[in-house]
């Protein structure tokens, strides 16, 4: 189990956050404080009103007893009050904060590499966007208020007892220690135990995010007991570590109250031999037990909400931890934008590997003339995708340089290079929004699409007649990812959002593999005119795919083995080498 930064660090992040809204911050204190003055009096009211019983010849000045009751009365119901404006104001300060956690997160995730989201669960990420920053912001609304209360409350009790009885203090603060102690040494052994809850939670979650997302192929292949077995299976780590962080999170309250109701009876016994000896009066017996009271109560109410505390630390922790995750690496100083003049591409002596010690490309050089269909096959893990990662900078290679028209790929910056491609996948993504702001997406950051624009991209990736015939048109909402419409479908929309990028350079990564053959004909086709451009010149175009029928008429096909080309050249000559490519062609259409 890792062990968890320091409290002080996370408070003192979450502090920074509090003090972005510091004239309300500056308000709720005063309303605080006082509203715990006006508390704090009534003990003070209460002893007096105690006190004046007994007055005049052992009969009880009723006026007196009414005035210091009525003004107790007011005193409270003044303070009742400002605890609900305070109440509101932290809740209101705490939406705010948290709509601010959750905007950074969201920048620093948008921000993070490729790698990072190849290394966690998407489950995992969203707990932290959604729980974590839950448990956040309920401690900063509810357990902040009453922190600081609880605070004020101590304090003004603490000198208020001193006041009236410094000796009844002395014997009162012989207990202090003991609680301390207790709750330092809780705090150091349940913190962890909240973070791995946190931990096991986000793993729970990563879990179900990935079951519910293959349902299809779960009861297709009737695994639903097996699913659910392995579900029941994390279901259970994830309830045992709450449970542990709240079980022994649970004996904090009850030592506590233990304590203080041990120095309560100290307080009754030698309060009582004080007033007995005359060394204390009535009235301040009585308001320094109900001070005392005061004193302790707060400190008990804080054990007992000390496991949100914990969990809210460690909640916060995590949320930080994402926060401050390595953004991409920066481009270099000197890097400039990329101004392509046909999209040449030259790998010399590129190795690269996902970790240091299992290389996934050993010395890749290929040189990739302007303008070329340049297709890569290759069985499964052989490489295929890592040399569209590594000219997209997603990664970079560990040894030897890629080149587009000459220039080094790290010495531009990342965002001219990735604008200069226009990418179609296997999975295409489409967002919550109409169709023509999918297919506008493509030249979002390029300034306003017209609607011609969008319908004459439509038109060429052959998908404007069945946008058409969709309720409203080009005005049609498509649900989350698309899944209201076909794969098919998805693609050549997704085909029509790259010809609006106007891209120089083009990558198909497995574009066909999810269709049928008519539809496979009908986005080939697409693709072909997107290769083509406008002014009829072609793109340079990478084409993956599994499916050879679809690359047989590239002018280059690699063939990509154990992270070398093993072979290339285009398709006749390669059959008639009689090598890999061959063999995965025959084993095809044999």
């Amino acid at each position: 189990m890792r062990k968890p930064r320091k409290a002080k660090k996370t408070l003192f992040r979450l502090w920074t956050y509090i003090c972005r809204y510091k004239w309300r911050v500056v308000a709720a204190i005063v309303i605080s404080v006082t509203s715990n003055l006006f508390s704090l009096l009534g003990p003070l009211l209460l002893g007096k009103a105690i006190g004046v019983i007994g007055d005049a010849a052992g009969g009880v000045d009723f006026k007196a007893v009414v005035f210091y009751c009525a003004l107790l009365a007011f005193f409270y119901v003044i303070s009742s009050v400002m605890s609900y404006i305070l109440s509101v104001m932290m809740i209101k300060l705490s939406q705010q904060m948290t709509k601010r956690m959750r905007k950074d997160i969201f920048d620093s995730v948008t921000e993070l590499s490729v790698a990072f989201f190849d290394r966690h669960q998407a489950g995992d990420i969203i707990s932290h966007i959604s729980y974590d920053v839950d448990r956040v912001n309920a401690s900063l609304s509810n357990d902040l208020v009453q922190i600081v209360s609880s605070l004020i409350t101590v304090v003004g009790s603490f000198i208020m007892m001193l006041s009236i009885s410094p000796p009844l203090v002395i014997t009162y603060a012989a207990t202090l220690p003991v609680s301390f102690l207790l709750a330092r040494y809780m705090g150091k052994k349940v913190r962890p135990m909240f973070h791995e809850r946190s931990v096991k939670l986000g793993e729970l979650n990563g879990y179900a995010e990935e079951i519910i997302g293959g349902h299809k192929t779960i009861r297709a292949y009737r695994k639903e007991n097996y699913f659910a077995s392995l579900f029941k299976d994390k279901n259970r780590i994830a309830v045992d570590a709450h449970y542990i962080a709240e079980y022994n999170a649970s004996f904090v309250g009850p030592c506590m109250m233990m304590i203080n109701n041990a120095a309560m009876a100290l307080i009754s016994v030698f309060g009582s031999l004080f007033y007995i000896y005359g060394g204390l009066a009535l009235e301040g017996l009585a308001a320094f037990i109900l001070y005392s009271r005061k004193f302790s109560g707060p400190i008990t109410e804080i054990a007992n909400i000390s496991s949100e505390l914990q969990s809210a630390l460690s909640a916060a922790e995590r949320v930080f931890a994402l926060i401050d995750e390595p953004r991409e690496a920066a481009d270099a100083d000197k890097a400039q934008p990329l101004v392509t003049t046909g999209g040449e591409v030259d790998f010399t002596n590129v190795r690269f590997g996902y970790d240091d010690e299992s290389p996934v490309i050993r010395n890749l050089n290929l040189n990739i003339p302007k303008g070329s269909l340049v297709a890569v096959a290759g069985p499964t893990g052989a490489g295929k995708t890592t040399i569209i990662n590594l000219l997209m900078r997603f990664y970079d290679p560990q040894k030897g340089e890629i080149k587009i028209d000459g220039r080094e790929i790290r010495e531009v910056t990342r965002k001219s290079l990735r604008r200069g491609f226009a990418m179609i996948l296997q999975d295409s993504w489409l967002f919550h929004g109409t169709v023509f702001e999918n297919i506008a997406y493509g030249r979002a950051d390029r300034g306003d699409v017209a609607m011609d624009e969008v319908v004459a991209a439509a038109k060429a990736a052959q998908i404007h007649n069945y946008i058409n015939s969709l309720p409203d048109g080009y005005n049609t909402i498509l649900s989350e990812n698309g899944t209201n419409i076909s794969q098919g479908q998805k693609q050549l929309i997704s085909i029509a959002r790259a010809m609006m990028s106007q891209a120089d350079m083009l990558i198909f990564d497995e574009a066909t593999s999810n269709v049928d053959t008519w539809t496979e004909k009908k986005i080939q086709s697409a693709m072909t005119r997107l290769m083509r451009g406008k002014d009829g010149g072609g793109k340079t175009c990478f084409v993956i795919a599994h499916r050879l029928s679809a690359i047989r008429d590239a002018d280059i096909i690699l063939v990509v083995k154990d992270g070398d080309i093993a072979e290339r050249g285009a398709h006749k000559e390669l059959i008639e080498l009689g090598g890999v490519y061959a063999g995965l062609y025959k084993s095809q259409f044999s």
